[in-house]
C-alpha cells in the first residue's frame, strides 16, 4: 500500500473522489501490481482530459461502483462525467442597468 499512500499524498484535498477510486481499485485487485497499473493508467488520462474531468469521472465511477481503468475511460469518452463536474459559479454580480426590467415589472 506504499504506492497508494504516495499517490494519494501527491493529490490535493480537492481530489477526494480520485483518492477513493484508487483505494477501491487497490482493494479489488488480488495483486498490488495490477492495482498500480490501473491507477497509473487513470493518472495518464489527466493529459488528455484534465484533472477536473478525472475527478468528476472518479466521483461517477465511485457512485456506480465502476472502478476499473476501462470504466473510467469510457465515462470520459462518453461525457458521462459532465453531470458530476462542479458547477461553475458566476464570476461577476448581476448586471444592474436602467434598461433591464426587474422582477417587479412582471406581475
Amino acid at each position: 500500500m506504499d504506492f497508494t499512500n504516495r499517490v494519494c499524498q501527491s493529490l490535493h484535498d480537492e481530489h477526494m473522489a480520485t483518492i477513493a477510486l484508487f483505494e477501491a481499485i487497490m482493494k479489488a485487485k488480488p495483486h498490488p501490481e495490477q492495482g498500480f497499473r490501473s491507477c497509473l493508467g487513470i493518472l495518464s488520462l489527466v493529459k488528455s482530459y484534465g484533472p477536473e474531468r478525472i475527478e468528476a469521472a472518479a466521483r461517477r465511477g465511485n457512485d456506480i461502483r465502476a472502478t476499473t481503468y476501462g470504466s473510467i475511460k469510457s465515462i470520459l469518452q462518453n461525457g458521462l462525467d459532465r453531470a458530476f463536474a462542479k458547477p461553475n459559479t458566476p464570476d461577476a454580480s448581476p448586471i444592474r442597468h436602467a434598461n433591464i426590467r426587474g422582477r417587479g415589472y412582471y406581475h
